[in-house]
């Protein structure tokens, strides 16, 4: 697999979308992490939903869940072209794959145009997310295969796993299969984890700032001892167990994910 160019390395935060049918969004939580090969991004909306943890969740609450995004994969970059080839997804997957043409203005700030021009994002480095970069792949070791991801930049990490069951492939949304899921099967749903933070600079090493799953923020990803700038040497016991919803028989780390047949770049 290429390597994305070394400008595109880090944390980056959004601080603007605007799309042709009127959307303009400040306001939104977002950030988008990047290693040599591997991404993962968060969506939280404005404020996000407040609750003890996903099982104390209203109905109402579990509905407003349905409207964050996420997301981890492979990243592509040819050109001014950038693809995200999404593995695992908060949301059902869209129809069109997620390319934008990307634009530095200096050496923190990115502009993303979508390809058919109908959305805009600038995009701003977040200080402290350059040095150290890596990323693990996982999966697990058990049946139903799931995949998930542990990336480093800097001072700051992101996680993400996939849900412990698939979602329907009918193409309906994620607030439509919630709400008319069973109260357990509405759990199993939104069990999709991205957590993001800081390893060192936070209240306590490795606090999740920000995550899909309501009641993480203030827990820590992983014990204190864990100061790798390289993941050479991680306890695989740490390994296995990491994040809120790990399979029964915990994570493995792989050479390179499980995918299907990789999309070519095009402009």
């Amino acid at each position: 697999m290429n390597s994305v160019p070394e400008s595109y390395l880090g944390v980056w935060r959004r601080r603007l979308l605007t799309t042709t049918d009127g959307r303009r969004d400040e306001t939104s939580d977002v950030y988008w992490l990047q290693t040599a090969q591997l991404h993962a991004d968060i969506r939280i909306p404005h404020p996000p939903t407040a609750s003890a943890s996903l099982a104390t969740c209203s109905q109402a609450q579990q509905l407003d869940l349905c409207e964050q995004a996420g997301f981890a994969g492979l990243t592509l970059v040819e050109g001014d072209i950038c693809q995200w080839q999404r593995l695992i997804d908060y949301l059902p997957p869209g129809a069109a794959p997620d390319i934008g043409r990307m634009r530095f203005e200096g050496a923190d700030q990115l502009l993303e145009d979508g390809l058919d021009g109908r959305y805009h994002e600038v995009w701003q480095r977040v200080p402290e997310s350059e040095g150290t970069n890596w990323g693990l792949w996982l999966r697990s070791a058990d049946e139903p295969e799931r995949q998930a991801c542990l990336l480093v930049a800097g001072d700051y990490f992101m996680f993400a796993a996939d849900r412990p069951v698939a979602l329907d492939a009918d193409g309906s949304r994620l607030r439509d299969q919630v709400a008319r899921a069973a109260p357990a099967k509405r759990l199993e749903l939104l069990a999709c984890e991205i957590s993001f933070g800081r390893q060192r600079n936070g209240a306590t090493p490795w606090m999740i700032s920000h995550s899909t799953l309501p009641g993480r923020v203030g827990d820590s990803l992983l014990p204190s001892y864990w100061n790798f700038s390289q993941p050479a040497g991680i306890p695989e016991e740490d390994l296995a167990r990491i994040g809120h919803f790990p399979p029964a028989l915990g994570w493995v780390s792989v050479a390179n994910p499980h995918l299907p047949t990789v999309q070519e770049v095009v402009a």
